[in-house]
């Protein structure tokens, strides 16, 4: 038993990595290769990723939508994971590091199950609406500019149907999320957020000390 989630060092990272998270070759390899990229620490963890495959599955996800993809990782996982009849709707707003994801995507053979829009999220998530497709999605994950996080949770609600799964990343705010005084702007987004979702009736909700904090709510009937 335990009253508070253990501290992870890198020997129980290790441990964890080498038995408690299933990994492709293709993640495998960009996970590598994503490391050593300057701004490597953009990319989630197996550990997250595994956690977000595994609730895909678990709600029989067949349309997902992603705000946010950096080289392609958790698209890819996500992907993979709704199996042959899935689609997933990435939206980016930078085509090169978007380039590492399409490659990825298509050495995997999943790049016709995923969409890349590039441009301003904003636009991208209010043309899909004007489309007609709120309620048509059953799996959102938001890692993107922390400063847009209110208005693509609001634009996800909307999007994804009831009993449907939003994910949002870096609800920890790279670790100062309780500590205000270390905050730049988007850190009072973030906190301010992640008091609205708590006290949110249209969703349940938990956030979970994985990678840099991770919220999951589920829509409410």
């Amino acid at each position: 038993m335990s009253v508070r989630t253990t501290a992870l060092t890198d020997a129980l990272h290790d441990y964890l990595l080498a038995h408690g998270v299933r990994e492709s070759a293709a993640m495998r390899r960009l996970r590598e290769e994503t490391a050593r990229h300057e701004m490597g620490r953009m990319q989630i963890s197996p550990e997250q990723g595994a956690l977000m495959a595994l609730l895909a599955r678990s709600i029989g996800a067949r349309r997902a939508l992603e705000i946010g993809v950096f080289t392609g990782y958790s698209a890819l996982v996500v992907a993979d994971a709704m199996g042959a009849e899935g689609r997933l709707t990435a939206l980016d707003i930078s085509a090169d590091y978007t380039e590492t994801a399409r490659r990825f995507w298509a050495d995997a053979g999943l790049a016709e199950r995923i969409e890349l829009c590039l441009g301003d999220a904003r636009e991208s998530l209010a043309a899909l609406r004007a489309e007609g497709l709120d309620g048509a999605y059953d799996f959102a994950f938001i890692d993107a500019d922390k400063s847009g996080y209110d208005i693509y949770y609001e634009h996800c609600l909307a999007l994804v149907r009831p009993g449907g799964l939003i994910l949002l990343d870096n609800m920890f705010y790279m670790g100062r999320i309780a500590e205000p005084e270390r905050w730049q702007e988007s850190g009072a987004v973030v906190d301010a957020l992640n008091k609205k979702i708590k006290g949110d009736e249209r969703v349940t909700m938990v956030m979970l000390p994985i990678g840099d904090g991770l919220t999951i709510c589920r829509k409410s009937s």
